[in-house]
């Protein structure tokens, strides 16, 4: 869906990585091309005071920080764009992340693109894409003890250092198999290219949907990474005759103590992630870009094509 609107009544909501001299610096920049285009820049108020940016600002401190704006303009690597995601999902604002982190799979602009990216913001140029979340219960002595939601993925992963965890897993209210293990991966699309992608699993192309359940290190004849349905509801339960519980983190950032015969369930999550985009190249520009793949030497399609027109021309 493309967006339009005029300049007036404008706001953008900026988040920052303000631990960062270089994105305090960038998003000073960032304001001050916005408000020169009379666009009202909103801060949170625990980053408004390390970033001491004057002019139009809106400072807030409520619990909707993004609901009224636009778009979202985080200025980080991906830990504050999974933060921005927090701040933005129930307002459905789309998030545009400019990146100063190491990878910034979830960002659609780098640091050397900033004038582009900011006049594009101004022009309301941008495209708005959904992204999959997931939606995560858990329960203990058959009583529901928490919730939880994650973009990239929820994942389970043992407490004590020295033991095993032990759980069974299931998918579709079925059991599938028992494992010890370090833990257990559910993630998104989007997140196959995380903390999955770390523990074996496969990179999956994000307007696929679908849910991933990636075994970390597990001591089992069967496990394999997996792909299921959206429809699908996936598990895992603490043996209750474990030593140790476990830990459940939301995107590495949101977590809860399991103790042992705690359940937790994932399914597909009822509110989205809106991201902003610029470009519509393909998945797999990002993913040679991010991860630096080496593609030396290809001769694709697109290639022979180009060589056979410059052979034609010169006969």
């Amino acid at each position: 869906m493309t967006l339009s609107s005029s300049a007036a009544g404008r706001t953008v909501l900026l988040i920052v990585h303000t631990g960062r001299a270089d994105a305090a610096e960038v998003a000073r920049a960032v304001s001050k091309r916005l408000m020169d285009s009379a666009i009202t820049v909103r801060l949170l108020a625990e980053e408004s005071a390390d970033l001491g940016i004057a002019g139009a600002v809106e400072v807030s401190s409520g619990a909707d920080p993004a609901n009224g704006c636009e778009i979202a303009v985080v200025i980080g690597g991906d830990g504050t764009i999974l933060r921005g995601a927090e701040l933005t999902r129930l307002a459905g604002t789309p998030l545009l992340g400019i990146n100063l982190g190491r990878v910034g799979f979830l960002a659609e602009a780098e640091e050397d693109d900033l004038e582009t990216t900011v006049e594009a913001i101004i022009a309301s140029s941008y495209v708005v894409e959904e992204r999959m979340t997931v939606d995560v219960a858990v329960t203990s002595d058959g009583r529901r003890v928490g919730d939880g939601w994650a973009l990239n993925e929820a994942s389970i992963e043992k407490a004590a250092r020295q033991r095993m965890l032990e759980v069974v897993v299931e998918i579709d209210d079925r059991p599938l198999s028992r494992w010890g293990c370090d833990g257990v991966v559910f993630a998104t699309p989007t997140g196959s290219t995380a903390y999955a992608f770390s523990a074996g699993g496969p990179v999956v192309w994000p307007e696929v949907e679908a849910l991933l359940m990636v075994p970390i290190s597990a001591h089992a004849l069967f496990a394999r990474p997996m792909v299921a349905s959206p429809n699908s509801t996936l598990a895992a339960e603490v043996l209750a005759d474990s030593e140790t519980g476990g830990v459940l983190w939301c995107d590495g950032r949101r977590t809860m103590d399991l103790p042992p015969g705690a359940r937790v369930e994932v399914r597909r999550g009822t509110r989205p992630v809106r991201l902003a985009r610029l470009h519509q190249a393909p998945f797999t520009n990002r993913l040679v870009a991010k991860f630096e793949l080496p593609v030396t030497g290809w001769r694709g399609s697109a290639q022979r094509r180009r060589e056979s027109g410059r052979n034609s021309a010169d006969a």
